[in-house]
């Protein structure tokens, strides 16, 4: 359009040389033709404009350029793209569920020994250290000695009375007593023995972020899932649909947002002792650009968003400026060998079946709606100029007498 306007500047300096100003005001003549020219020619060369026309767009994807694109007309079901896939667990398929009980370093264990007979931790014990009595001496009465809260070494050990040094890391707690119990045969009679895990650390997973009550969760069955752990631990504090849950095992980094695994259990997956889960707000959003009803980033509000939903937030096109025929979204689109094809969709809504489409074109986080400007506007905006420029002509002519 700019070109257009520019043939016709002539003819206009032509007739505002030829206005009938009395000659004895020549000097303000020219002065304010030479400004009325200056503006008249700066303002063509850059008329305002909120972004490029439909026609620039195609111009500029079919000819090479420094940061090429692709442009993709949607014009029927087959030329829509795919809707966002759920994401796929690249974590280690976990192995078979452990017995809930099994120690390792770390862990906090009780350890109970009840004894008849004769006793190495009973009253029996006590008489022979104060010599009241033999060592040897019998006591039908059980009694029950709580030995102090033991914690599993770093090397997987701990240390019992009378036996020394045991293994308790990689056993379960029932495996333990047993060990216990055999160690003690010989020096008490009929020695039986009791492992309860105190505090586990072996059998627990970390949960952080944006969650009601983050910290250590036991697993008390080896078989919850992820949604499971959430869960327990409160749930996430604010909207589901913001939210990004990441699992790391084992130098492995997983991440799905909440709302999926809520609204498909079937891609729940379970976790297993050390996970490290964090709940990270992530809201997805897109942003409006051009000639639409306003220009700013919206969020969705939703997990899952139209083409059709985001025209409506974003106040459709401009009728005064926009483009119907120019609706676009700019995404970059992943590659299969990890790189990001930048792509650009059109469609033209003043066709009905393009409004259907749109209901099947789901938005993307950090896409870009884009309303082109209408052709005609910018002829309308020279006008606006034009007028504006002949108003303070018609002043003068006025006041000069």
């Amino acid at each position: 359009m700019i070109r257009h306007t520019t043939i016709q500047i002539p003819r206009v300096l032509s007739f505002m040389m030829s206005s009938p100003l009395p000659r004895r005001r020549n000097a303000l003549r020219g002065t304010v033709l030479m400004v009325l020219a200056a503006t008249l020619l700066a303002g063509c060369a850059s008329l305002p404009s909120s972004g490029p026309t439909t026609s620039e767009i195609r111009q500029a994807a079919a000819k090479p350029s420094e940061y090429p694109f692709k442009l993709v007309e949607v014009t029927n079901a087959a030329s829509l793209p795919p809707p966002p896939g759920l994401a796929i667990s690249n974590l280690t398929a976990p192995p078979p569920p452990q017995p809930t009980d099994l120690l390792g370093p770390g862990d906090i264990i009780n350890i109970t020994i009840y004894e008849a007979g004769v006793k190495l931790f009973g009253h029996s014990a006590d008489a022979a250290a104060t010599g009241t009595a033999s060592a040897a001496a019998l006591d039908p009465s059980s009694t029950a000695e709580h030995l102090p809260a033991t914690r599993v070494d770093d090397n997987g050990y701990i240390r019992v009375p009378f036996i020394g040094r045991v293994r308790a890391a990689g056993r379960t707690a029932s495996d333990l007593a047993g060990i216990i119990q055999s160690g003690l045969r010989g020096l008490s009679q009929d020695p039986q023995v009791i492992v309860s895990v105190g505090e586990s650390i072996t059998n627990s997973v970390i949960l952080a972020g944006e969650i009601a009550k983050p910290g250590r969760l036991v697993l008390t069955t080896n078989r919850e899932s992820l949604i499971d752990a959430i869960a327990l631990a409160g749930g996430y504090r604010g909207d589901a649909k913001d939210a990004v849950v990441r699992v790391q095992r084992n130098g492995e980094i997983f991440e799905i947002r909440l709302s999926d695994l809520m609204d498909l259990p079937e891609e729940d997956l379970r976790i297993v002792p050390g996970d490290r889960i964090t709940l990270v707000q992530r809201p997805q959003s897109f942003s409006v650009l051009g000639a639409s009803g306003r220009a700013a980033e919206i969020t969705f509000p939703r997990s899952r968003l139209s083409l059709a939903e985001a025209v409506a937030l974003a106040g459709g096109a401009n009728p005064n400026e926009g483009d119907a025929a120019g609706v676009f979204v700019f995404r970059f689109v992943p590659q299969r060998n990890g790189s990001q094809q930048p792509t650009v969709y059109r469609l033209n809504m003043k066709k009905p079946d393009a409004y259907l489409l749109s209901q099947r074109f789901m938005m993307r986080d950090r896409d870009v709606l884009f309303v082109a400007n209408a052709r005609a506007n910018q002829f309308t905006k020279f006008v606006q100029l034009l007028s504006q420029l002949f108003i303070p002509v018609s002043i003068a002519r006025t006041a000069v007498p």
